[in-house]
């Protein structure tokens, strides 16, 4: 079977696209970098979904925790306590459980005890948890002139926050949220490793390196590839984030910019 065969039964494998039989012997180099690279699908899937929707409900949090209204501030803080205080790998454990037990009540459940949902709220509900924080950290960090200003322009309650308050927060909280998005996408990695079952074995990239590793009992192949396409996927986000980075600040002068220092977290 030529490469170019291999890129079309397996290219699209993982989301249920081409060859159903996963190959059995004689592996190919082209069929671990195709299969593995198939499985990338489901890593941006999650990554993307649960940055995008985690991102406004950080915000929220961290507004309801900077305000001194206890009834908005404690809910706030034990969310994000809980989530940063327990590791992700027993939050997906928990969480597939939670949704298996709820299914046998109501068969409305069902789709929450697949990982293309189940998994994608835990991701989300984590992200949103660290982002929170790295939010609230840049709320304390505004300077107040800049507020005092908007006061005195006649700015207050939502005109205040949309024009003064929040593009401050973003600017200031950006670098440290491009590493949270980074290991997000890093952290992707663990839906099929706990508990989500893969259905039809269509896993993310880590999955199927696994399976290469396993039937080969050779992991300097597979896991390598793995790590050449989340290097990859990394270099992209912090490409783009950049570019959003800039844009923030971008009415600042060029030597006094707050550039983008990636810092990957090595536990969470």
């Amino acid at each position: 079977m030529s490469c170019l065969q291999t890129i079309q039964d397996y290219g699209l494998r993982a989301i249920g696209i081409g060859e159903r039989l996963l190959p059995r012997s004689d592996f190919t180099l082209c069929e671990q970098f195709t299969l593995i690279g198939s499985g990338m699908f489901w890593n941006v899937y999650f990554g993307v979904m649960a940055l995008c929707t985690g991102f406004f409900l950080a915000v929220a949090i961290a507004v309801a925790k900077s305000q001194p209204n206890p009834w908005l501030r404690k809910p706030a803080e034990w969310f994000i306590f809980l989530f940063r205080g327990s590791p992700l790998f027993i939050q997906f454990f928990f969480a597939y459980f939670l949704f298996l037990s709820l299914k046998s009540v109501h068969p409305v459940f069902d789709p929450f005890t697949a990982a293309w949902l189940g998994a994608l709220i835990v991701l989300f509900l984590n992200t949103a948890a660290y982002s929170a924080q790295i939010f609230y950290g840049a709320l304390q960090s505004i300077p107040k002139g800049e507020v005092e200003a908007a006061d005195a322009y006649g700015l207050s309650g939502w005109s205040r926050f949309r024009r003064v308050v929040f593009p401050t927060m973003l600017r200031l909280a950006w670098p440290a949220y491009t590493n949270e998005a980074i290991f997000l996408f890093h952290a992707t990695t663990l839906v099929y490793f706990s508990g989500f079952p893969a259905w039809q074995q269509r896993g993310d990239a880590l999955y199927y390196a696994s399976y290469f590793a396993d039937k080969t009992f050779n992991p300097f192949i597979p896991y390598p590839i793995l790590a050449m396409y989340f290097i990859l996927l990394t270099l992209m986000i912090i490409a783009g984030f950049s570019l959003v980075n800039a844009r923030l600040n971008r009415h600042l002068p060029a030597n006094t910019r707050q550039k983008l220092r990636v810092r990957p977290n090595l536990i969470r």
